[in-house]
């Protein structure tokens, strides 16, 4: 079977990871998560009686390549957060996307709202990490985690006093993740990670089986007023929006016109 752009994409991580272990020890960043300011509530950031934006800071991806390379995170994220973002979502994934750990850094000394750290989570260490460089929040993908692996990095999460945005993509990841009770918000992405295409209905199909209670966000693909419309009449608590906004040459606009 051939690979597929996830398959690489962890393929990948695991080697990073597996440099940055080596070149930082665990017990360091624990130190450095230590010394941070205490994280900012992602979830209570999202909820409300409005739908609530996560801008992203993003340079590329691996479905459309270079989206706009010579973006500083800093400015990037105040201008998002001057513009009504309730959070700013950073890639650190470097070589698809063109993200560092000093992107999260950054932006996470630049705004008062909370820093959704976005990677490949696979392992305790990078937990430690978010925190060490001002993560608010961690992304955690289903696809690409057991069922012990992610309650395990949900506890760690949850001792680092940090929220999780766990991902899911199908009804299948998303009944495994609900039967978790330390998860409060889940990220329902409407890009398929195995092809990269996106529809937006994947949110619509999913919201309804979401308990009360947990915090639903729709990920990707989410361009146009009438996007965010349809997305609030089916209940959603908050969008993440990445690429309208870094390909936007007036991006403060375009979240306006997003959240008008």
């Amino acid at each position: 079977m051939m690979a597929t752009i996830l398959d690489r994409l962890v393929e990948s991580t695991l080697e990073i990871l597996a440099q940055r272990q080596n070149s930082t020890p665990l017990a360091h960043l624990k130190d450095m998560a230590a010394a941070q300011r205490p994280a900012r509530d992602f979830a209570v950031a999202l909820s409300g009686p409005q739908i609530r934006l996560i801008a992203e800071v993003k340079r590329a991806s691996p479905s459309k390549g270079v989206l706009n390379a010579s973006i500083d995170a800093q400015s990037q994220a105040r201008s998002y957060e001057q513009a009504g973002a309730a959070a700013i979502s950073v890639l650190t994934e470097p070589r698809y996307f063109q993200g560092s750990l000093a992107d999260l850094a950054a932006v996470s000394s630049a705004v008062n709202v909370p820093a959704l750290r976005k990677d490949f989570i696979l392992d305790p260490y990078q937990v430690y990490e978010a925190r060490a460089f001002g993560a608010d929040a961690i992304l955690l993908i289903a696809a690409i985690l057991s069922d012990r692996q992610l309650a395990a990095l949900l506890d760690i999460t949850r001792e680092l006093g940090m929220a999780a945005l766990v991902e899911v993509h199908d009804r299948i990841e998303l009944e495994r993740t609900l039967r978790l009770d330390a998860v409060n918000v889940v990220g329902v992405n409407n890009r398929n990670l195995n092809d990269f295409t996106v529809e937006l209905q994947t949110t619509l199909v999913l919201r309804p089986l979401v308990r009360e209670g947990i915090v639903v966000v729709s990920e990707s693909g989410i361009h146009t007023r009438d996007d965010v419309l349809r997305l609030a009449a089916a209940r959603v608590n908050a969008i993440l929006v990445g690429e309208a906004l870094v390909t936007s040459p007036d991006p403060l606009t375009k979240i306006e016109e997003l959240l008008a």
